[in-house]
């Protein structure tokens, strides 16, 4: 197994990990701060709408780069 896989594979793992965390951050600032339906809906929302526009990007490039010209 060459170095860049094991890089390839930990990034994936980790940057999963962080993107877990995170969503475990915002659901208990939600729940810290009596929030709400609406309010917890506005927080995950809001603050989950980096994290998919993370992964969209990621998707887009793979997309973009997989296609042979």
């Amino acid at each position: 197994m060459e170095i860049e896989e094991i890089e390839s594979i930990m990034l994936t793992v980790c940057v999963t990990g962080i993107v877990i965390f995170m969503g475990f951050i915002m659901f208990d600032l939600a729940r810290k701060s009596n929030a709400g339906k609406l309010g917890t809906f506005v927080i995950l929302g809001g603050l989950g709408l980096g994290v998919f526009g993370f992964v969209m990007k990621g998707v887009i490039v793979e997309l973009i780069l997989g296609v042979k010209l």
